[in-house]
């Protein structure tokens, strides 16, 4: 069996596993049924892509988005892995393809839309394939009450029984529920192998902001990002169409998408959005889930996302090379009020509407934290971390202050009116203004009324707000959203318990505009350079330019400057068929040369140590051409043998003989020498 460890450096280009992955993989090899959660851009895929190089048979990969399929089989065949798709995106050349690369044995990675699997004669054809492995993407779609529910991933489970194949599933979104389920439906709930490889995303800049003028504050947030590409969530259909014109007023480069555009303009969005440096996309939470685009720099929500779950999927998008990205998260009253009626009015059992109001509560926590977001994000997945320094209330921590007094005089102004109006309202009573719609109803006559004058109206705003993200009164939407208290607020207004909220976030500075620079001022234009040459190549042959290399790769480029191309194999995501492929290209741009070519043999080594031995047995080999006096005849061996020499490594003539297949003649005229050339580096 090959060595994963080989192959992660010859073909993937990466010098090691990341943390948690040579586990995941070594578990996979073994053929144990396999759950992983990892964070998004942790390496999901080359934990199943590396044991399905090693396995015998065919690897099936089940994955839920046709873009996503088309993008991991393009990377994979740019590495050189033989890998296909069959999808309903396929024409009849590409599937017809695919099913020759499976008759003649040749494919190792086969993906399959879930929809697939409903049909007998998937099952028949993943039979007479011999299918080794089930890998399933983005294994928290096979949850029913989850946010990315796919019907046909509950078929997954009898066609591991069936196939009687080892199944590794992937996710990075899967609370402890959504685990249990995994567990349920495809492993028919005999625990496999659980590896939970932590959620956080380290690079990844944390922000939440609360409404003020929310299209000046995106417009302001893309301003400082100008040509990084980014996206931008927004709640409805019209707002991505309004937002994007916006944007592109703005002199940005941006587009729309939504499931309301017909398909083929959507595809044209997605191929654009992959194969264009610097494009913002403005969508709804559609978008994205399919892009394996590994350089998003940014992602900015316009509006307040679903669930924790959800944010931590969108902005997991962004920065998936590893490289720095900013995340911005607007909300404000009114998303409370639109998520809440979305959940009361959902055809979802009671125990399910609680259960979602419960994470509405968490990402409401998450926004009106008072310290580390990070902390608190990864404290609802299970996990406890240090303070960040890499969010918003680690670089300004929030002000707080005892808002017990307050929430009192709130929730008795929300019970003297019979629980039936709204926050603007409820703050007119309690600071005194004596609109018409306050004197008719006689309000100007409670005890509320005036009683929270020491307050202005936009820390009462503050207040309601923070008190609907503590779930302390909810929108009833059989009273057009008037507020209602709910049970945890009873201690409160009993004075049994006490509350801090944040001093108002509106009246903090402006959120951190500026962007962190990808590289140092003087590897800029270098940087510039090899993304020119990066775009050249992309479109000459029709991919995005990710799949060439992605950012994290030539900025790596940019840094260390390799001179030649043994060590630009050294270079992060520089593996063996890429090195041929563009190599020389990117060398040429950073030295100003064409590099010396290397003899195919030798390319096989770049940036090992065995290219070393191969180079000095070159030398020896040269010098004793004609023997040690050099009259003797002519004598050489072959590029081929002397590379298997240099990765074997002999210590005997015997073993010299057998590896080299030298024969006698130059087992007597090199033998010696080459023994001592490898004794020399051993």
């Amino acid at each position: 069996m090959p060595d994963p460890a080989e192959l992660l450096h010859t073909v993937f280009g990466f010098p090691e596993f990341r943390p948690g992955q040579a586990e995941i993989v070594e578990a996979v090899l073994a053929g144990q049924n396999t759950l992983a959660i990892m964070p998004t851009g942790g390496g999901k895929s080359l934990c199943f892509q590396l044991p399905a190089l090693c396995r015998e048979g065919v690897t099936v990969v089940v994955s839920p988005l046709i873009a996503l399929m088309r993008d991991q089989v393009r990377a994979l065949r740019a590495a050189g892995v033989e890998a296909g798709a069959l999808t309903s995106g396929n024409t009849e050349e590409e599937t017809e393809a695919v099913f020759q690369a499976l008759d003649d044995g040749r494919l190792k990675l086969l993906y399959l839309a879930p929809e697939r699997l409903a049909s007998a004669a998937t099952t028949q054809m993943l039979r007479r394939i011999r299918t080794s492995l089930i890998a399933v993407d983005e294994a928290h779609c096979v949850s029913q009450w989850g946010h990315d529910f796919r019907p046909d991933y509950l078929r997954i489970g009898a066609l591991r029984r069936t196939l009687n194949v080892p199944l590794a599933a992937f996710t990075a979104t899967a609370d402890e529920e959504t685990r249990a389920e995994i567990v349920t439906r495809l492993f028919d709930g005999e625990a496999p192998a659980i590896f939970l490889r932590g959620f956080d995303r380290p690079n990844l800049r944390l922000a939440f902001a609360v409404k003020d003028t929310p299209r000046q504050q995106i417009l302001s947030f893309a301003a400082a990002r100008k040509g990084q590409s980014g996206i931008v969530y927004t709640a409805t259909r019209a707002r991505t169409e309004t937002l994007s014109a916006a944007l592109a007023e703005a002199g940005h480069s941006s587009c729309h998408y939504h499931g309301g555009m017909d398909a083929e303009d959507r595809r044209r969005v997605e191929v654009r959005f992959q194969q264009e440096d610097g494009l913002i996309v403005v969508a709804t939470i559609a978008f994205g889930m399919g892009i394996d685009k590994p350089d998003i720099r940014w992602v900015a929500h316009a509006d307040l996302p679903k669930s924790v779950e959800g944010y931590y999927q969108e902005i997991g998008r962004a920065g998936r090379d590893g490289a720095p990205a900013d995340t911005l998260t607007l909300y404000g009253p009114d998303d409370i009020r639109l998520r809440r009626s979305q959940i009361d009015e959902s055809p979802a059992p009671p125990e399910r509407r609680a259960a979602d109001h419960a994470r509405l509560n968490a990402l409401l926590g998450l926004a009106e934290a008072a310290s580390c977001r990070r902390q608190v994000l990864l404290g609802y997945f299970g996990e406890q971390s240090e303070p960040c320094g890499n969010c918003d209330l680690c670089e300004a921590p929030a002000l707080l202050f005892d808002a017990t007094d307050a929430v009192r005089k709130a929730l008795s102004a929300i019970l003297r009116t019979g629980e039936w109006f709204g926050a603007g309202h409820l703050i007119d009573i309690l600071t005194g203004n004596s609109t018409a719609k306050v004197r008719e109803r006689g309000h100007d006559q409670l005890p509320t009324f005036a009683v929270g004058r020491d307050l202005s109206k936009a820390t009462w705003g503050g207040v309601f707000r923070q008190m609907m993200g503590r779930d302390l009164v909810r929108p009833d939407p059989d009273r057009h959203g008037a507020l209602r208290m709910t049970d945890a607020a009873r201690p409160i207004l009993r004075g049994e318990a006490q509350i801090t909220l944040r001093q108002d976030t509106l009246r903090t500075k402006p959120e951190r505009a500026e962007a962190k620079a990808m590289v140092a001022d003087e590897d800029a234009p270098l940087l510039a350079a090899l993304k020119a040459r990066r775009r050249a190549l992309a479109e000459a042959a029709g991919v995005p330019a990710y799949i060439v290399f992605p950012d994290r790769t030539l900025i790596e480029m940019a840094e260390r400057r390799p001179q030649t191309l043994d060590q630009m194999a050294q270079i992060t995501g520089v593996g063996a068929k890429k090195l041929e492929s563009f190599g020389a290209e990117f060398l040429s741009v950073i030295t100003g040369a064409a590099p010396v070519p290397l003899h195919p043999q030798r390319m096989r080594l770049a940036g090992r140590e065995a290219g070393e031995v191969f180079d000095r047995l070159c030398e020896t080999q040269l010098r004793l051409a004609r023997g040690e006096d050099g009259t003797g005849k002519p004598l050489s061996c072959s590029q081929s043998e002397l590379r298997k020499i240099a990765e074997a490594r002999p210590s005997t003539l015997s073993e010299l003989d057998r590896v080299g297949c030298l024969g006698p003649q130059k087992i007597d005229r090199f033998g010696a020498a080459f023994l001592q050339v490898l004794d020399d580096v051993r």
